[in-house]
């Protein structure tokens, strides 16, 4: 079907492109003007015009999410609450929003298999994992053996058999080193039995997906989440990517300081300044918003350490060969100087780093809020008028940890467009999505501009997927099935006995028993899109 919108305000970075126009789809991709008649037209004057947005970093399956549900029944159907939304509210409540992909950032392979199938069961948009390693026994050995070719083979075939898109490590060699009972590990501590660093944990993995040609580099949740000080953590990851590509995770929660009487403040800018100074660097914000959520993260040494600090008081942990789990719910709040001053250090960091194309669009769901509060941190960047109410409702003492009160600069809807659609196509390797030129897909998210932007931004006047209206203001038109995307790089087979032979001495189970068969996922049609690697 031949579809045309027309009149609306075309925002396409990615083609340099943001004027008045029309926007022609056909066969589920975007065309360039054909001289034929359309079947279906949509007048969209008056409005802006973007391709299906993306989110690089949310948790939205897998057996923390599922955990945390199991953990705070209580809290099911809150808007705050990460397991709350269902299957078909998360794909309703994102399609909305105008997002069309969703990425699941942190998805161990022994539990992939589950995270594909509840993936599968989100409607209307397309999502993928990340699978992680770098705490598990099979891959340090080789680390430690210096077997850099074996390593790649082993993340290559990872890879391939959990379905990833990219590849992810969660405080490389902490929870290693928590299970040796280690309670802090930075980036030049060792893990016992293993003699190996963070560092030097990092910088293999690293090496493996530069040498896989995969094409987001890999994905780092660094050292010392959220523990006043840890800035010099996150800076010190920066020196130690030598000039390589590294996608630093949830970057807020590394953005503090040891200023003040409460020793604790914002270090967003000395972030953000050594950021825009490493064009090899990208990062997520993982904003904080003020509401209830449920912290789910799979660096299980930092989620014991706070436990303590559960609102409600109850708490799971979950240890694992490699990564385990932690869920550990939490409330922030507006009057408390500490959550305060993380709100504070996201929107810093949106602010100071210079290139919308290296700094990316989340709020780490459900960790800093739930992706439901999308709506209002879009807002929030794109008016200081509104920033400075909010501010005005902060504790002065937090606000003064922070530069926050004297930034100024506005995003624009350029600005908006790259941060969400065309920098994580590109950071993914997608190179059909995130923008409007013709073979693109057909993802298309339309906003009616409006004095209340979270409330347009909530609400999208029309979202197409595959070329096909699938919401109009918030009300489903039609169903839609997405598909998840993955890598298949390829390997030498040779690694599949030196798996088959570890797995089966060190837990009695075939190496492949926990693959992801695309059957196993659905019947009736492959359930799954190739994304090539670039070697």
């Amino acid at each position: 079907m031949l579809t045309l919108l027309s009149g609306g305000r075309i925002v396409d970075p990615a083609n340099r492109r943001d004027a008045i126009g029309d926007l022609w789809l056909e066969d589920g991709l975007v065309i360039a003007p054909p001289d034929r008649a359309p079947d279906e037209r949509h007048d969209v004057s008056g409005c802006i015009v973007m391709a299906g947005g993306i989110d690089i970093h949310s948790h939205i399956a897998g057996t923390n999410v599922n955990t945390a549900r199991l953990l705070l029944p209580e809290l099911r159907g809150s808007a705050g609450f990460a397991g709350a939304p269902e299957s078909e509210a998360i794909g309703r409540l994102y399609a909305a929003m105008g997002f069309t992909l969703v990425v699941e950032p942190a998805i161990s392979p022994a539990v992939a298999l589950q995270a594909h199938r509840e993936l599968a069961a989100i409607p209307f948009i397309d999502k993928a994992i990340l699978s992680v390693l770098g705490n598990e026994d099979f891959g340090l050995q080789l680390i430690r053996a210096g077997e850099h070719t074996a390593l790649a083979d082993y993340v290559a075939r990872t890879l391939a058999a959990s379905g990833g898109l990219g590849l992810k490590t969660i405080n490389p060699g902490g929870a290693a080193a928590f299970a040796r009972n280690v309670r802090r590990f930075s980036l030049d501590d060792e893990v016992p039995e293993y003699g190996l660093t963070s560092r030097a944990i990092m910088r293999s993995l690293q090496q493996a997906a530069i040498r896989l040609g995969v094409p987001h580099p890999l994905h780092l949740h660094a050292n010392n989440l959220g523990l006043p000080g840890n800035v010099e953590s996150a800076l010190a990851t920066i020196e130690a990517a030598e000039g390589q590509p590294l996608h630093l995770a949830h970057l807020q929660f590394y953005a503090y300081g040891e200023e003040g009487p409460r020793k604790f403040s914002s270090a967003a800018a000395r972030l953000a300044e050594a950021v825009n100074a490493a064009p090899h660097i990208t990062a997520d914000v993982g904003q904080v918003m003020f509401g209830q959520t449920v912290t789910v993260s799979s660096d299980v040494l930092r989620q014991f350490g706070a436990r303590n600090q559960a609102s409600p008081a109850k708490s799971a942990l979950l240890e694992t060969d490699g990564n385990g789990g932690g869920i550990v719910p939490y409330r922030y709040r507006k009057e408390n100087f500490f959550n305060a001053v993380q709100w504070a250090a996201g929107l810093e960091l949106f602010l100071l780093i210079a290139d919308p194309w290296r700094v990316f669009f989340t709020t780490d769901h459900p960790n800093g809020a739930p992706f439901t509060a999308y709506p209002d941190l879009l807002a929030l960047l794109m008016d200081r008028d509104l920033r400075a109410a909010w501010i005005a409702e902060l504790p002065p003492e937090a606000m003064a940890m922070s530069t926050l009160p004297a930034l100024t600069r506005e995003y624009a809807w350029g600005e908006i467009a790259i941060m969400t659609r065309a920098a994580p196509a590109r950071l993914l390797g997608l190179a059909d999505r995130g923008h409007l030129g013709p073979g693109a897909r057909a993802d298309v998210a339309v906003y009616r501009p409006e004095a209340d932007r979270a409330a347009m931004f909530r609400n999208a006047a029309l979202v197409f997927k595959d070329g096909l209206p699938i919401l109009r203001e918030g009300r489903v038109l039609r169903p839609h099935r997405g598909r998840a995307l993955r890598l298949s790089p390829g390997f030498d087979a040779a690694i599949e006995p030196r798996l088959a032979r570890y797995y089966d001495a060190t837990f009695g189970l075939a190496h492949t028993a926990f693959d992801v068969p695309a059957e196993a996922i659905d019947r009736t049609r492959d359930p799954f899109e190739a994304v090539p690697c670039r070697n």
